[in-house]
């Protein structure tokens, strides 16, 4: 798919591409994202890139009113949590992430099970914080 090598910064320059690139092994065919660079089922390191769809379903989150510098200088705080979440992609793999979108004062009415998608433009923030992919809630989500 593609000449980089498998690594995080790799992983991190195709998020900011709006690009979700997971790492698929050549030999037993498991996907993982974030990607990595040897199979920890077969214990193979013939993985190649694999692009993801970008949409899933939400697993599990939590809303997060304390949180790291590179957050708080974003504007998170007691006031303003963020959402960290679980998401099952539609091709398998489970990813943490972010997600943007939501009412993270009222987290009832976060729904597990909701449909997300990749928010490109968000994840394109040309900061020093750790790369994070983050979704958004799908207009065609079923809830």
């Amino acid at each position: 798919m593609t000449d980089h090598a498998i690594s995080d910064s790799a992983f991190a320059a195709f998020l900011k591409q709006g690009q979700l690139q997971g790492s698929r092994c050549a030999a037993c065919d498991a996907v993982f994202v974030p990607p990595r660079g040897m199979c920890p089922q077969c214990h193979k390191a013939d993985m190649q890139w694999t692009p993801m769809s970008g949409t899933g379903r939400l697993l599990a989150f939590t809303c997060i009113a304390i949180g790291p510098p590179w957050m708080a200088a974003r504007g998170y705080d007691r006031e303003h949590p963020y959402c960290s979440a679980v998401i099952e992609l539609d091709e398998g793999p489970r990813v943490v992430a972010r997600i943007e979108g939501v009412d993270t004062n009222r987290p009832e009415n976060i729904r597990i099970g909701m449909q997300l998608v990749l928010h490109q433009d968000a994840n394109a923030a040309g900061d020093d914080a750790p790369a994070c992919p983050i979704f958004t809630p799908s207009l065609y989500s079923a809830d």
